[in-house]
């Protein structure tokens, strides 16, 4: 534990100075100073002289104290008989053990602070990675294993000839026997040009008929296929007679010579084979139909089967070609033409939570991962849990129009609720219960952002003017209507200051803060993106984004760009060092960007203008999940590419999505996808590592 202190005041000195604190420094290291100093010290007889003035009345009258008051006054305590044993090396020993064991024991009933157990959570986390990573390969492997098993099924079989069909008809030395002797025609037939293969049978060129060579033994004569034409007869006659049980001819219905070795055999054979059973008799008739196969052909079936001898094996390799194209052998995707390559996450999961009824507003997990806050257009908020099942932790009816929502930051069980009546709520997920209401302003009751710093001791409220229409789901209008941007303090629940707007006052659709909250970004409904120093709470600059409204703005994972989104349908990346220097540009789709539209029977059609977070970054920000007609998009960032790469389609909606959350715990991420039927998807992903 000694170690674990020295390095949580490492920790604690690097955030005084990361923050600033210059004085509450000194402090610390001068008290870590005096600890140091303090301790037992040798020859400190004041505290023992203390020691007994403070106790002498209460233990004077005990006898096992009695000659423990004169230990001041011996000048030499180890040579005094009754002290003597207290200055040995062994009762010292034991008395070292007797001290660790009782400050053990102290130590371990003391609550131990918060601050000293990271490192049981490294410890934890580091098993939970690898217990993710043994996961994942275990995933990967169940995956390469099913698609193996695909391909293996969809292999194409070639179909044997009906004489070797049947395996046990024949035996594994007829087969192999046959197997070899076909080897030996394809490899007497004439050479082609590979192209010819892929030609109709009329225009390719003729071939020279293949040497013949004659000899005594079946295994040195080139072997010539019959044409199906002539073989077919003898088929028929021997089917009918074994249906009708006659015993088969010795004479074949092919008119070709056979060689004398050759008929004997045959011979031999239908007359051992004249009284058993009905199996063997197959088999001999198999044996017979080989050997005519095998026989010496006539010259002039030689020169009928000189073509058809060129044609049947470049045949079956062009069908072989033509599989190998089809299922990819040379490295081609299967699913898109192209090389495959690993896709970086894997869906898991996807759950469903549909306590709402209508369309979703916001929806945002907060800041621990552990619970999500969502609103619905009738202005019902649920508080709800999916780790490790999903359950209702609250909900929350308001009377009036609710607008907007935020998590605090610390402590992240409060909530941040905008009205449209010019309040905001500070409500405790735990205690379920309103802990303040501030009103913001009522000439501004539309309370449309809100975002909390990441200290938690203040946050941001967007405050905007009544439409023309005089509704309040009329948020967005072709005029900029008027706007405060406004500060709030947490503790003390009162209004710090009000931001300048330039060139005038205007609604501020969206905004964020960096990592630290020295950095606020806004976007707001004349299309401007400002930039504010939260040090000097003053604007540092601001530029024009879009045509039209900014919907949706954040900072990118290194902070050095902000993300955009706006009405034109545009999602940009600018660089905050150049004051309107666009790094990247793309063009979404409407589904994406909004207004969002639902329609039904008889002619009935939804519209919803964007209010809660159109985009979300990923734990690395290289991915980024947005909204669409049937579920959130995953695209890859592509650094001035023309175009987002898609990655993966979430989907699983019936309805349009109209706001999303991402977030990232270890490799995997859970996704939050919210449509404008009120259903919210939850997603889990894998991340593969490359």
């Amino acid at each position: 534990m000694g170690s674990a202190v020295e390095r949580t005041d490492e920790h604690v000195r690097e955030y005084l100075i990361f923050r600033g604190f210059n004085s509450t420094l000194k402090h610390f290291d001068s008290d870590i100073k005096a600890d140091k100093e303090k301790g037992f010290r040798k020859g400190n007889l004041e505290k023992t002289q203390e020691f007994f003035q403070k106790q002498a009345l209460e233990l004077q009258t005990q006898s096992e104290w009695r000659d423990w008051f004169i230990l001041p006054f011996i000048p030499s305590p180890e040579q005094n008989p009754a002290f003597s044993m207290y200055f040995s090396r062994q009762w010292a020993d034991t008395f070292l053990v007797s001290l660790h064991n009782f400050l053990s024991v102290l130590f371990q009933c003391m609550p131990q602070p918060v601050l000293l157990s990271f490192e049981a959570e490294v410890q934890k986390m580091t098993s939970l990675t690898e217990e993710n990573e043994r996961l994942r390969q275990r995933l990967f492997a169940l995956h390469t294993e099913s698609r193996d098993q695909r391909d293996s099924d969809e292999m194409v079989h070639h179909k044997f000839p009906p004489y070797i069909q049947n395996k046990d008809r024949l035996g594994d030395t007829e087969l192999d026997l046959m197997s070899s002797q076909r080897a030996m025609a394809i490899a007497t037939a004439p050479s082609k040009n590979f192209f010819s293969t892929f030609l109709p049978p009329g225009r390719r060129t003729p071939g020279k008929p293949p040497q013949v060579t004659t000899g005594s033994s079946s295994s040195q004569t080139g072997v010539i296929r019959q044409d199906p034409q002539i073989i077919q007869p003898s088929k028929s006659k021997e089917a009918i007679q074994a249906k009708e049980g006659k015993p088969s001819s010795s004479q074949s219905s092919v008119n070709e010579p056979v060689s004398s070795q050759s008929q004997q055999s045959t011979n031999h054979s239908t007359n051992h084979v004249t009284n058993q059973n009905p199996r063997h008799k197959r088999i001999q008739d198999h044996e017979k139909e080989r050997k005519e196969l095998l026989s010496k052909p006539s010259p002039q079936t030689l020169e009928k089967k000189g073509e058809t001898e060129e044609v049947e094996p470049l045949t079956e390799t062009s069908s072989e070609l033509s599989d190998c194209l089809n299922r990819g052998s040379w490295g081609v995707g299967a699913e898109g033409g192209g090389l495959q390559v690993e896709q970086p996450f894997i869906k898991l999961s996807q759950e469903e939570y549909g306590e709402h009824h209508s369309s979703i507003m916001h929806c945002r997990v907060d800041c621990s991962g552990r619970r999500v806050a969502s609103l619905d257009v009738d202005g019902v908020i649920k508080v709800w849990s999916f780790n490790p099942i999903m359950q209702t932790k609250a909900t929350i009816m308001s009377k009036s129009p609710l607008l907007s929502l935020e998590w605090a930051t610390k402590p992240d069980r409060l909530l941040l609720l905008g009205s449209g009546v010019g309040t905001v709520r500070l409500y405790d997920t735990d205690a379920k219960k309103n802990l303040y209401e501030m009103n913001i302003d009522d000439t501004h009751p539309r309370i449309l952002s809100l975002a909390c710093s990441p200290s938690g001791s203040s946050f941001v409220c967007s405050a905007a003017a009544v439409g023309r229409a005089g509704s309040f789901e009329s948020s967005r209008l072709p005029v900029p209507v008027s706007g405060q941007l406004l500060l709030w303090d947490t503790k003390t629940v009162k209004q710090q200051l009000q931001f300048s707007l330039e060139p005038g006052p205007v609604a501020i659709n969206c905004t964020a803060f960096n990592h630290n909250g020295n950095l606020l970004v806004t976007g707001a409904a004349d299309g401007i993106i400002r930039l504010f120093d939260m040090q000097r709470y003053e604007s540092a600059m601001s530029w024009r984004a879009h045509d039209g409204e900014v919907y949706s703005v954040e900072f990118s994972s290194d902070e050095n760009t902000v993300f955009s989104i706006g009405e034109d349908g545009k999602f940009i990346q600018w660089n905050i060092h150049r004051c309107g220097v666009k790094q990247t540009e793309q063009v979404l789709p409407q589904d994406a960007t909004g207004p969002f539209v639902l329609s039904g029977y008889s002619g009935y059609k939804q519209v919803q203008v964007p209010r809660g977070r159109l985009f979300a970054f990923n734990s690395e920000g290289q991915h980024i999940l947005t909204c669409s007609g049937a579920g959130g998009i995953i695209y890859r960032l592509t650094n001035g590419e023309p175009a987002l790469e898609r990655v993966l389609s979430l989907g699983g909606h019936k309805a349009p999505v109209v706001t999303v959350d991402w977030c990232s715990a270890v490799d995997c991420g859970t996704c939050l996808t919210a449509s404008m039927d009120g259903k919210i998807k939850l997603s889990t992903l894998l991340a593969q590592k490359s």
